[in-house]
């Protein structure tokens, strides 16, 4: 095949240093743990001016504890998404540089996207705790639609990638080369109200961990904490329900010659859904117990279906002969040991504070509103 040879061609010829399905683990699991913190950013943004609108005096302390949480969680989540970024750029780099170079500024103008919306949820957020709010709201609309429109980019190029056979049609328009980088060639409103409607599952399981971790405060008020734990499960339980039937919508998308509705990987993934869901509905009526739970299958079922995109992709790829373990192997001890020492490091350094932050939020004294 003329275009598996076009591929295979444009890897890097000096290979990888080290085995491909290392980099492909990794890969999955630190793409599981970007994405729920991608979630938790524009769930908790719309959820704290959807409260902050609300007017009450539950409302207004929930919308203050998510206006600041969600600061903290999109910056974990832009950190956290360089590492899947660049194991993609490892394994999969032809698909990836050119589904970037044909829609160059939609990728460009998701660094402004992201940015401004941190400028704006931060400015949400400062205002809402020095009171002064009048007009500021929209601060944190602003925010979320611009999240919207980065979660946008992100899955116009995830698309694109997966469809090499398409690239010459679409740099080619007759005897003439589209080098804009302003054309949107493909996009999938199934497989993109999939992963936002999920962002609403996580903010809830967010707020019932909020309900839990801060019950054993004696400064903080029982009923407020109740009240955002119930809140949080119900708004869990329907967005799951709904991201689930999104879900079989995507599914149909996907090329049915493809046969990937019987893969043991979407199986799974499925099943580890359900499993989360049942949690969900147990929790309704004492969300703070089921807290946890619903906290650790909610990161198993993520982690499952992240697996079973990285299958879905490497099903597509399949087609065109392309094998992430054909690649070129040129071993190098060296750097994978830094790697990996670094990472070891970066875990045990981070491991303290985390430790002290935990012990003083659990049971020492802050204001309610988290601010």
């Amino acid at each position: 095949m003329e275009l598996a040879h076009v591929l295979n061609g444009l890897r890097d010829p000096m290979g990888v240093p080290f085995y491909p399905w290392f980099f492909q683990v990794l890969m999955v699991l630190t793409f599981a743990l970007h994405i729920i913190f991608v979630n938790l950013a524009i769930g908790g943004t719309f959820m704290a001016f959807y409260e902050h609108y609300k007017k009450g005096e539950y409302n207004k302390k929930l919308s203050g504890f998510l206006a600041r949480s969600s600061t903290v969680n999109l910056s974990a989540a832009v950190v956290l998404g360089v590492a899947p970024l660049l194991f993609v750029q490892v394994i999969y780099d032809p698909f990836w540089y050119v589904s970037t170079v044909l829609s160059a500024w939609w990728a460009v103008g998701f660094l402004i996207f992201v940015t401004v919306a941190f400028l704006a949820l931060y400015a949400f957020y400062l205002k809402r705790k020095g009171e002064a709010m009048k007009g500021f709201g929209f601060f944190g609309v602003a925010s979320f639609v611009l999240l919207l429109l980065a979660a946008f980019v992100m899955n116009l190029i995830s698309v694109q990638f997966l469809e090499p056979e398409k690239w010459k049609a679409w740099y080619l328009t007759g005897t003439m080369m589209n080098t804009s980088g302003t054309t949107i060639y493909d996009f999938r409103i199934s497989r993109y109200l999939h992963y936002i409607v999920a962002s609403f599952a996580i903010t809830g399981v967010f707020m019932m961990l909020y309900g839990w971790f801060f019950s054993k405060r004696e400064d903080m008020d029982k009923d407020y904490l109740h009240w955002v734990a119930s809140s949080g499960a119900k708004l869990a339980l329907w967005s799951t329900v709904v991201a689930m039937i999104v879900g079989v919508w995507w599914l149909l998308s996907v090329p049915s010659k493809l046969n990937f509705v019987s893969n043991p990987f979407l199986i799974i993934g499925v099943l580890l859904g359900v499993v989360f869901l049942i949690v969900l509905i147990l929790a309704q009526k004492e969300p703070e117990k089921y807290a946890m739970w619903s906290a650790l299958f909610a990161f198993v079922a993520v982690l499952g279906m992240s697996t079973a995109r990285e299958v879905l992709r490497m099903v597509y790829l399949g087609k065109f002969n392309y094998s992430i373990y054909t690649y070129k192997l040129n071993l190098n001890l060296g750097s994978t040991a830094l790697f990996l020492l670094t990472f070891i490091m970066g875990i045990i350094v981070m491991a303290y504070p985390l430790a002290v932050a935990w012990k003083l939020g659990r049971y020492g004294k802050t204001n309610e509103e988290g601010a």
